[in-house]
């Protein structure tokens, strides 16, 4: 299994981000689904990885900076044939580890609150996140948990166990 830069020209990247739109769209109102769609996420303040095991798609992730020290976990999908192998902890680690890279002091997202979501929000917390305000461009919103990770901090032990 293999992390790559990139992968948005795919139609399997294609094909799992119209899938996350579309959960993001059944669990919340629109003013509320923050997801990105694949032209918003061309823009030159975000990298985008695709985790890829041979010609199959796992799952994405996006960085995102918000600012010279503030970074922002974007699109985190795990496809959903491949959810509880590991692909989103892999996944995570390299953000994370890649914020590191960038000198960033914390990185934050948004999440949905939905019960739909509470496996993220869990795998979210056991690497160190917690709950904060609202940051970068959000508003409070009852659709939305925001959750941060100071990155000053010691760095936790990677979530990361892929299995094959």
């Amino acid at each position: 299994m293999e992390i790559r830069l990139g992968g948005l020209e795919t139609p399997q990247v294609a094909a799992l981000l119209t899938e996350h739109l579309a959960d993001m769209r059944r669990y919340s109102p629109p003013d509320s689904v923050h997801a990105l769609d694949l032209d918003r996420l061309r823009t030159p303040d975000l990298t985008f990885w695709s985790l890829w095991d041979g010609a199959e798609v796992l799952g994405c992730a996006a960085l995102r900076e918000l600012d010279p020290s503030h970074g922002e976990l974007k699109s985190m999908r795990t496809a959903a044939a491949h959810r509880r192998r590991g692909v989103a902890a892999a996944l995570l680690d390299h953000v994370v580890t890649e914020a590191r890279r960038r000198g960033y002091a914390r990185l934050s997202l948004e999440t949905g609150s939905p019960a739909e979501l509470a496996p993220a929000r869990t795998m979210y917390a056991a690497y160190g996140f917690t709950t904060c305000g609202p940051f970068g461009p959000y508003l409070d919103d009852e659709f939305s948990v925001f959750m941060t990770l100071d990155l000053t901090a010691q760095q936790p032990e990677p979530l990361s166990t892929l299995e094959p």
